[in-house]
């Protein structure tokens, strides 16, 4: 004998009602779209942040102050953010040290940006961002952080805008808990990024600040800290700044036998020229084609033989979402570029991306 189950019809949500009527309204553009300009920080959102303050450190330096969406998991000292702005037309991500200390009562966190010639994005948000942008951002990453046994003895030496994540753990108690030294290099007095915090800080004996001004003094030689700090290969030492500065550290404490008490974190140079169409690769699966301007990066795989995520194939449903690895690619919905270099993984929507340039795709 067989019998008939009754199905009892399933509930719905008033929320998933008003959302299915407003889908209904606010065709082609979803109800997200416009959550998004109302409510770009509620929980669900991408995540993002809101510049509510840009307050000036240096003639080329800047700190932004973020409120950051509902999303974010917190950051431990040292670690930096990838922060997407769009400039010009074109959505740029960089990676900055976050310079707060966590867990502020207000949720909001700082990154601290130096200028430098040429550079689009870190002039635009030294000197053209204003307090209420909502700007994109990454979960907080990065290994350049103390250990939860702090050392008795820190040393840090930095250059330039590397002593932005150093701020970040001097912020967070650390002169607490250690001997610290901070040897650090700008062209200028003035130019020292935090050169008041610092300074105040020198005052009070909490740290030993150790300035170099290269315009009057030339570039700091690693072997000088053999008279500047004398213990200085005993320290556990976190070192950031230029090229030049890291290579030069890493010999001399190698040739100290003391590498293992060297921690640095290197700068690294973005340069990406957006253009039309251009060479992509997909380097899971091995393959290279050669793609125009306007055929997306979803036809260009499948073309090529790829096997390719998709979905609605009209960029809604995000099922094509790939991470972009490195080069440059182009909404073809509204020409906005999006850049990478390795070590980002951008994620960007395959349907509805054409490659801008040569690019990578981690696929």
């Amino acid at each position: 004998m067989t019998t008939t189950a009754h199905r009892r019809p399933q509930k719905v949500s008033f929320r998933d009602r008003l959302l299915r009527l407003a889908g209904t309204v606010t065709t082609p553009l979803l109800p997200d779209d416009y959550l998004d300009m109302v409510a770009p920080l509620r929980a669900g959102a991408p995540l993002r942040g809101r510049v509510v303050a840009v307050r000036p450190e240096t003639r080329d330096a800047a700190t932004l102050v973020i409120q950051p969406g509902r999303g974010w998991r917190g950051h431990q000292p040292g670690q930096y953010v990838r922060l997407g702005v769009d400039v010009d037309g074109v959505r740029q991500w960089r990676a900055y040290s976050v310079t707060s200390a966590p867990g502020a009562a207000d949720g909001r966190i700082s990154v601290t940006v130096k200028a430098i010639p040429d550079g689009k994005v870190s002039n635009h948000l030294v000197r053209r961002i204003r307090p209420g942008t909502i700007v994109q951002l990454d979960q907080a990453q990065g290994d350049f952080v103390l250990p939860a046994a702090v050392p008795e003895r820190v040393l840090f030496l930095t250059a330039g805008s590397g002593v932005t994540p150093v701020m970040g753990m001097l912020r967070s108690g650390l002169l607490e808990r250690a001997d610290v030294v901070l040897v650090h290099s700008a062209p200028t007095r003035d130019d020292v990024i935090f050169g008041a915090e610092l300074r105040a800080l020198a005052e009070r004996g909490t740290v030993r600040l150790v300035e170099r001004h290269t315009d009057t003094s030339g570039l700091l030689d690693v072997a000088e800290l053999d008279d500047l700090v004398p213990d200085h290969a005993q320290r556990h030492t976190w070192a950031c700044g230029p090229v030049g500065l890291l290579d030069a550290a890493e010999t001399h404490w190698a040739a100290r036998a003391a590498a293992e008490l060297l921690h640095t974190e290197r700068f690294r140079p973005t340069v990406i020229t957006p253009g039309e169409g251009g060479t992509v690769t997909f380097t899971g699966a091995g393959v290279t084609v050669e793609a125009d301007g306007a055929t997306t990066l979803l036809d260009a795989g499948e073309n090529a033989g790829v096997l390719m995520p998709s979905g609605c194939r009209m960029g809604i449903c995000f099922g094509c979402v790939v991470p972009l690895r490195q080069g440059a690619v182009r909404d073809l919905r509204n020409g906005d570029v999006t850049t990478a270099v390795p070590g980002d993984g951008v994620a960007i929507q395959t349907c509805v991306s054409a490659a801008a340039g040569t690019c990578d795709i981690d696929l």
